[in-house]
């Protein structure tokens, strides 16, 4: 039986804890949480060890894929946090059209082995998301409105159960119950998934960028058009707006953005030339080719790293009017240049029997604050969590990559499908080896300390 290296169990306490510890949230904002022990797992050999070692131990477990969690779900008070960060192998098979990918691999490193074989998948926006938690959480990614959410192009997975079984290559047919959970669970996800089995897609012959920024004395105007315009729109869109923070300029504004992601038609961007404001563009770049290193520069300039981040979001649709008059305070009160809310237009892609994934509505509103000094940690996390607790009337669920479900309770799923979720997690974690769903009570924020999130101190 394998046994762990002492050099990849780091207990608290050890001199490389902390740095460990700290080094599993992406976010500079760091939770005051502390697990028992770290794990850094070289292999799924490791994996199977570390949920051994817990098992012994009477350790509830916490998954750490590639750290960009910004709660840092897997980061939690006692037990062990799994440190999959080391898990990065990619294999692809261009003549049966799949990869096999582990956790902590990011979209470029993926997108860049699939290239020459004109393959695509629709990997997270930033260029520093791992597969693992984006997937298992939905997989709202690039092309995501035509190809759907990444989840649905799971076929099967490696995962490590709370026994302590490597089951390979569960599909369908063998593990119907894993896979449907594994098909938007998010962080509620009941064992460790070591190896995604991907169907793979069709590389866009030519991508194409439209991108407009207009006075924010027009927001509500743009808004409300880019919400109706969404119904106009091929898949092969994908559309949003932002107002607030805008890379390379000077003041807030709201912004368009389009990104064609081009098969056989190449005017996909056309109707954004049919704006009524259009001409009062303070900047304008019109159905630019571009490619996918470009994306992913241009999303990580808009969350750069090494900020202080709390961010948010619901799932709305109804009539507009309704949505932005709920919503005034929320864009009225952005607290700095570095902050912005995403208006993200999505429309809704078919749902499936075979995929617990259940979240969605026409737009997707998210604010994004940005900040360095943590003596400004309140103000951001109330501007963040309180504004949208404030219109939680709206919401129609969030999406997992952007929970805060200690400061803000809200659902990622149907009720229907939470339910089958909790009964087949029963099935597979009798004990409640794994952790799920963070509660208020986890939380560790100022936005907490301060009672905002409804847990008396």
């Amino acid at each position: 039986m394998h046994e762990l290296s002492p050099a990849r169990v780091v207990r608290r306490g050890a001199e490389r804890y902390e740095q460990a510890r700290l080094d599993a949230v992406w976010n500079e904002r760091k939770p005051a949480r502390h697990p028992d022990v770290i794990v850094l797992a070289e292999d799924e050999r490791d994996v199977v060890a570390a949920v051994r070692l817990a098992r012994r131990e009477g350790m509830t477990v916490g998954i750490r894929s590639g750290g960009h969690s910004w709660v840092g779900n897997g980061v939690r008070d006692g037990g062990m946090l799994l440190d999959l960060s080391r898990l990065r192998d990619i294999t692809v098979d261009p003549e049966q059209r799949t990869a096999t990918v582990q956790p902590a691999v990011k979209g470029p490193e993926l997108l860049q082995l699939l290239e020459p074989h004109g393959l695509f998948f629709p990997t997270g926006h930033a260029p520093t998301v791992g597969i693992g938690g984006f997937i298992l959480g939905g997989g709202y990614g690039w092309d995501s409105r035509r190809l759907g959410p990444a989840c649905l192009s799971i076929e099967a997975v490696d995962v490590v159960l709370a026994d302590g079984t490597l089951v390979h290559r569960a599909t369908d047919a063998t593990h119907p119950d894993l896979l449907w959970a594994a098909r938007g669970s998010g962080p509620g996800f009941f064992g460790v998934v070591t190896r995604f089995h991907l169907a793979l897609h069709d590389r866009p012959r030519r991508i194409r960028r439209t991108v407009h920024s207009y006075p924010l004395a027009l927001r509500d105007e743009v808004l409300s058009w880019a919400y109706d315009k969404l119904d106009d729109l091929d898949p092969a869109v994908e559309f949003s707006a932002k107002v607030g923070f805008t890379p390379g300029l000077d003041r807030k504004t709201v912004s368009l953005t389009a990104t064609a992601f081009c098969g056989k038609d190449d005017e996909l961007l056309a109707p954004l030339e049919d704006a009524p404001f259009r001409d009062l563009a303070i900047r304008a770049v019109v159905a630019a080719d571009t490619t996918m290193p470009e994306l992913y520069d241009a999303a990580d300039r808009l969350t750069p790293p090494g900020m202080r981040w709390a961010l948010d979001g619901i799932w709305a649709d109804g009539p507009v009017e309704r949505i932005l008059d709920a919503s005034r305070t929320l864009f009225d009160s952005i607290p700095d240049t570095t902050s912005h809310v995403l208006w993200m237009l999505w429309g809704g892609f078919p749902e499936r029997a075979d995929a617990c994934w259940s979240s969605q509505a026409k737009v997707y509103l998210s604010p994004n604050a940005g900040w360095t000094d943590p003596a400004e940690d309140l103000a951001h996390e109330r501007w963040a969590h309180g504004q949208l607790a404030a219109i939680q009337y709206l919401s129609k669920g969030l999406q997992f990559s952007d929970n805060n479900l200690a400061d803000r309770p809200d659902h990622g799923l149907s009720p229907a499908n939470s339910a089958r979720l909790e009964a087949i997690r029963a099935a597979y974690d009798p004990d409640g080896l794994f952790h799920t769903y963070m509660t208020p009570r986890e939380s560790t924020t100022a936005y907490a300390a301060a009672g905002f999130n409804g847990v008396v101190v």
